[in-house]
Formats: C-alpha cells, sequence, structure tokens
C-alpha cells in the first residue's frame, strides 16, 4: 500500500509516517521546502514538491497513492479556504480510495462531563472554521468516496505539542507557568504516537466515520501546569491568568485552551481496535 501524507515533516506527520511506515506502507509526502524534503525523506517518505495551495499537485499525488491523511494546515490568512480547496483536490485525486481528514475535539466547546463523538457542537473562534470543512468532507461519502475524520485531543509527547508550546516555552521565560483561571478545567489528551496509530488505522474505518483522537486522559488544567512547571525548572510556580489576561498574551486560542473538555476515545477503540498505550502524560510532561 502507498499513502500520500500532507503535513508530513510537522509534528503530528513524523510521527505518522513512522507509524505508516512499521505497518509496511510506503509514503509519500508533500514538502514545501528543501527542508520538509529532507525531513520526510530522512524518516524513509518520497517527498513530493508543493504547497497545500497546489491544488494540481495534491490531486495527482493522491491519484497516484492508495490512501491519504491530511494533516498539513496553513495558518496563515484563508486558513478555511485553502484547507478546503486543499481536502476537495485531496478527495478527488483519493476517489474511491481512503481519505483521512484531520479535525479536532476543540469543536465540541465546553463538555457536560465525559462525551463522545455525538455531543453538540460549540467551537471556540479559533477553529470555527473547521465545521463547514469537515461536513463537506464527509459529505462525499454519499458518492462512493471513503473520507473519514480523526479529531485529535490535545497532543504531547517527545518534548512537543501545544501543550509544550504555548505553556512551557512561556514559563521557562517568565519563572512561572501559565494557568487560565483556576485550572479546573480539563484537557482530553492523547500521546502523539498514538494518535499516529490511529490514523493508520483510520485508513480502514467505515467511509463517513468520525473518531475523537482521545486517551480518556482527561486531566485537569492545574495539573498539566504543576507538571509542566517542574519540566521548566520552576516546580509549583503557576502564574494565574483571566482568560482576557491569556487571550491579550496568547491570542484566541486561549479561549480553546479554557474549554473545559472531557472525552472517550471508545469509538475507535470499538470500531477500529484501536489501543492507546502511552497513559501516563503528567510523568512525561514533567520530563519535558
Amino acid at each position: 500500500m502507498q499513502v500520500f501524507i500532507t503535513g508530513g515533516s510537522g509534528y503530528i506527520g513524523r510521527s505518522t509516517i513512522k507509524a505508516l511506515i512499521r505497518h509496511g506502507v510506503e509514503v509519500t509526502a508533500l514538502a514545501r521546502s528543501e527542508r520538509s524534503a529532507r525531513t520526510v525523506s530522512d524518516l524513509g517518505a518520497t517527498p513530493v514538491a508543493g504547497a497545500l495551495t497546489d491544488t494540481d499537485v495534491l490531486r495527482e499525488a493522491a491519484r497516484q497513492a492508495d490512501g491519504v491523511i491530511h494533516l498539513g494546515v496553513d495558518y496563515a490568512e484563508g486558513t478555511a479556504d485553502v484547507d478546503r480547496a486543499a481536502a476537495e483536490a485531496l478527495q478527488d485525486g483519493a476517489a474511491s480510495h481512503p481519505y483521512v481528514h484531520t479535525g479536532g475535539v476543540w469543536v465540541y466547546g465546553d463538555t457536560d462531563g465525559v462525551v463522545d463523538e455525538t455531543a453538540p457542537l460549540s467551537p471556540p473562534r479559533i477553529t470555527s472554521w473547521r465545521l463547514e470543512n469537515e461536513k463537506r468532507v464527509l459529505a462525499r461519502a454519499a458518492t462512493g468516496e471513503r473520507p473519514v475524520v480523526v479529531m485529535p485531543g490535545l497532543v504531547y509527547g517527545h518534548s512537543g505539542g501545544l501543550v509544550q508550546s504555548f505553556f512551557a516555552e512561556p514559563g521557562r521565560a517568565a519563572g512561572a507557568v501559565p494557568c487560565i483561571g483556576d485550572g479546573s478545567n480539563h484537557w482530553a489528551l492523547v500521546h502523539v504516537d498514538d494518535l499516529a496509530e490511529l490514523y493508520v488505522l483510520a485508513l480502514n474505518a467505515p467511509a463517513g466515520s468520525a473518531y475523537a483522537g482521545v486517551s480518556d486522559q482527561n486531566v485537569p488544567l492545574a495539573d498539566i501546569t504543576r507538571a509542566l512547571s517542574q519540566a521548566v525548572g520552576c516546580p509549583g510556580s503557576i502564574e494565574s491568568l483571566t482568560l482576557e489576561e491569556a487571550v491579550r498574551r496568547m491570542g484566541p486560542v486561549a479561549e480553546a485552551f479554557a474549554l473545559d473538555q472531557q472525552f472517550t476515545g471508545a469509538r475507535a477503540r470499538r470500531e477500529l481496535g484501536w489501543t492507546p498505550t502511552r497513559l501516563d502524560a503528567l510523568t512525561e510532561l514533567a520530563r519535558g
């Protein structure tokens, strides 16, 4: 089997390429720069020169593959339009082959306790654009295509991910890790290597399916910030921020970090046989 992947040189993409190759899959990967090409090549994938805006390149690379995983996101002006056009090109090329699209559990907003993929949708500003795009992606299942959406929780592992980017690094600079509110809100976490395995399994998922990529680690933010304070060498040094202060410092992503979310990944376990094995997030986060 050959799979074409976008975002392969990124944080989640690198682990996903490794997982695909472990499963005996040949990988081609979009690479928008020489540096990206070297990264995916070193991982064992064949680079395909192009960017997410190069829809002809995407369509042809997807046409030549047996499956597609779309991880890439262009966080610039017009993010939603770029993602929509890229997804359409990839799905046109994939045709009846599997196409796995990336979403995120933030689109559900605050949850009422532990929920699954059927919970009501209430996205914060930063991720509201995903709703229409994912609706378009999944609608193509009615035409005989094989779209699947994977919605990761907050991804951590190997000293990377959003957790470290927005909390550990500011903490190292300021001598205290920021915590939005009193820290009682929960984050639904997943280790990047477990998530990568889910992407591989999703290539064989039923058309039109959506899966929360979470490993049932629903951890209070207060515990996460304490762990990160150890990682950056200032144990127990936490700076409490109001949501308004956090938005001024971090931008609109702070609204997403302030969500209280608890999720179960039971559907992926039940339907795909996904078995997350890295289940001690706090210990790993504390190690940095």
